[in-house]
């Protein structure tokens, strides 16, 4: 791109900005990283960008100079561990919310130890480093929040953070030493012994362990809401074109069903679409376990969409839809699981008419952005699976018999949207 059409998108990434256009601060904060190298704007300052700082591009790094190897070694490689358990430490004694709660009076050292019953010289030190981080905020002699920390008080967001650094990390600090030990080899994907199993020192699949485990099931689901956070859904407008695509034709008034959303959870997507498309035509569905859509189905007074109880390896019960969901489903299973997926879903489609949605990543082979890779990792370290490339998602499609209509991508994220219909 040439340097006069990356100004001019620096200058109108602003202006979407201020509109709360879809994807406008992800692409200001690339823009802001072309230009400066890293953004000071503290309206960017959104907890989820802030969780989402490890993933942040590294062609600061690309290069081979004595100078970009100690940046990866000294500024990547030591601050991050002492940022995250920095940030775990002051998660767990609550020393956001005595902030936000002092505001706008600022609390000295003495004064913060006091209601964290943290030694006033270790926090001295873990609120000097939040400083550092852009986290809090320091003058005349005392600490005071910031949008950043008070936002990071959200539920969701403290969650978040104790899932990473309790559940998730571990089975990361341990990668070295389980790849050693297994002679380098991958584990079988979505096995019962991976990095994550032998973390925490049991046989379960991650789903089963956090069933078992209440805490970090709540804490698995606010990580997946504030994943989503700030990020534009793939049936907004500009993204996946809903009214050329699924919605056109469709026919209420012989019951048909428009969407339906399979795995959708606790019906993230679902609320969404239905306050985008609630006057369509055409019923929308959420389909998930039991032990999910009970909770769901307790509030079904004045809900907008149906909810189904569903397991997706059996066959699905809803029949010529113009539209099934898959978001971020695949990436948990092996081919072989997802091929039994699929084929419990094709004998339902209606030729030319129905479609299978499949939002999530798709690396790229030879420009690989580090968000995508970043949560490949992810999938390994928590789940012994992948991410998929375009050939790898084309295969097990082609394998129960779809095929790739297109493949979507939206500025500033990650997830793309692959619509696939019968070959």
């Amino acid at each position: 791109m040439d340097p006069f059409s990356i100004l001019n998108q620096v200058a109108s990434a602003p202006n979407a900005f201020k509109e709360n256009e879809p994807g406008s601060r992800e692409a200001l904060i690339a823009h802001s990283h072309l230009a400066r190298g890293r953004t000071r704007n503290p309206k960017l300052n959104h907890p989820a960008h802030f969780l989402d700082r490890g993933k942040r591009t590294s062609s600061q790094f690309h290069t081979t100079s004595n100078s970009a190897i100690r940046n990866l070694t000294f500024s990547l490689l030591i601050p991050q561990p002492s940022q995250s358990a920095t940030i775990r430490l002051a998660v767990g004694v609550r020393l956001f919310q005595q902030l936000k709660e002092a505001a706008p009076t600022r609390l000295t050292s003495v004064a913060l130890s006091e209601k964290t019953g943290v030694d006033v010289n270790l926090l001295t030190r873990l609120a000097r480093h939040l400083v550092a981080m852009n986290v809090l905020a320091f003058h005349l002699g005392a600490f005071h929040a910031t949008a950043l920390s008070n936002g990071l008080v959200e539920e969701r967001y403290q969650h978040s953070i104790l899932f990473c650094y309790d559940a998730t990390r571990p089975a990361f600090n341990g990668l070295p030493a389980y790849f050693k030990k297994n002679a380098y080899q991958s584990p079988t994907l979505a096995g019962t012994y991976g990095p994550f199993q032998e973390a925490h020192g049991m046989e379960l699949p991650f789903f089963e362990w956090v069933v078992a485990m209440p805490p970090q099931l709540r804490h698995f689901n606010s990580f997946m809401t504030a994943y989503r956070a700030g990020k534009a859904n793939w049936f907004e407008e500009g993204f996946y074109p809903v009214y050329q695509r699924p919605i056109r034709g469709s026919d209420a008034e012989i019951g048909e069903a428009l969407l339906v959303d399979v795995g959708g959870g606790r019906g993230h997507d679902v609320i969404a679409f239905v306050a985008l498309y609630g006057d369509l035509s055409g019923k929308v569905l959420l389909q998930d376990r039991e032990s999910v859509v009970a909770r769901i189905s307790e509030c079904a007074e004045g809900r907008p969409f149906e909810v189904q109880a569903y397991d997706f390896f059996t066959p699905q019960p809803v029949k010529g839809a113009r539209a099934y969901c898959f978001h971020s489903i695949l990436h948990d299973w092996c081919d072989e699981d997802s091929v039994r997926i699929l084929k419990d879903v094709v004998p339902a489609l209606d030729r030319g008419v129905s479609r299978v949605l499949f939002n999530g990543i798709v690396i790229s082979e030879e420009k690989s952005t580090l968000a995508a890779t970043s949560m490949d990792m992810m999938m390994l370290a928590r789940f012994s699976a992948r991410e998929r490339t375009e050939v790898e998602w084309r295969e097990i499609l082609e394998r129960v018999g779809l095929m790739v209509v297109r493949i979507v991508t939206y500025p500033g994220v990650s997830e793309n949207l692959i619509e696939a219909e019968l070959a």
